[in-house]
């Protein structure tokens, strides 16, 4: 029976080793996409990390061209692997951008990032929302859960009894007038108005997701999930935000990917 990635909390620190392992199964290079770093790390089959992480910034402008070449350059001196996940911050469908309302959706919309990926790496490549793969490292197996990613923007991805469901992009969604969760709290958001009031507005709006989920269980990550400074309710935690590597592994164990 294959053994299960464990859900990664904010204490946990994965084991880091930098020999790959042998004849333990196929080894995952995971990609994670952000508004505003670009990491990867090589994964043996049981989502440990068999190098440390490397991080760039991501480069702006970021249209295609240039994040493939970004890519290729930031896993180029990492260990060898057999197949490649990647995470992106938008909607994704069989390998194929329709949103990237962080990098650009006007250039973005239509470009087939996994063939391109598959083509330069000269492996096959699974591509799914960022959220989504975070989400797969964070979830439990239980219920419903959300997971929640703060960072530039808003991410989600939804659960059921372990399994993905169909990405839904609530980040664009109205949330108080005009705003959308992304300019109500996003990054951009909190600069601007400030901790005390950011905090305020994110508990709203996972109270917010409350009323339209019900989830059993909500996972918060992403960079800015460290600035929470009000009391989770009992059915929430924070999550590390290497889970947005570590889902990589699962991401191949779906029907679908």
């Amino acid at each position: 029976m294959e053994e299960e990635t464990p859900a990664v909390t904010e204490e946990e620190t994965p084991t880091v080793t930098t020999t790959p392992e042998v004849g333990r199964g196929p080894r995952t290079l995971a990609i994670d996409i952000g508004a505003s770093g670009l990491k990867a790390s090589v994964l043996n089959a049981r989502g440990r990390m068999l190098s440390e992480r490397v991080r760039i910034k991501t480069p702006r402008p970021c249209p295609p061209r240039v994040m493939v070449r970004s890519l290729v350059e930031l896993v180029a001196d990492l260990p060898e692997s057999e197949r490649v996940s990647v995470g992106f911050p938008g909607y994704v469908r069989r390998g194929r951008v329709l949103t990237a309302p962080n990098l650009g959706t006007d250039e973005w919309k239509g470009f087939r990032l996994a063939d391109v990926l598959a083509r330069r790496l000269g492996k096959p490549v699974r591509l799914v929302n960022d959220a989504d793969m975070q989400g797969l490292a964070a979830m439990q197996g239980k219920g419903v859960e959300l997971v929640v990613t703060l960072g530039t923007g808003v991410g989600t991805a939804l659960f059921e009894d372990g399994r993905l469901l169909p990405h839904l992009e609530i980040s664009q969604q109205p949330i108080w007038k005009d705003e959308t969760y992304d300019q109500y709290i996003g990054d951009a958001a909190r600069k601007r108005i400030g901790k005390k009031k950011w905090n305020e507005r994110v508990r709203r709006a996972l109270n917010q997701m409350r009323v339209l989920i019900n989830f059993d269980k909500l996972h918060i990550g992403g960079g800015n999930a460290k600035r929470l400074t009000f009391e989770l309710d009992h059915d929430m935690r924070i999550v590390s935000n290497r889970a947005g590597i570590l889902g990589g592994v699962k991401l191949w164990r779906t029907q679908d990917g």
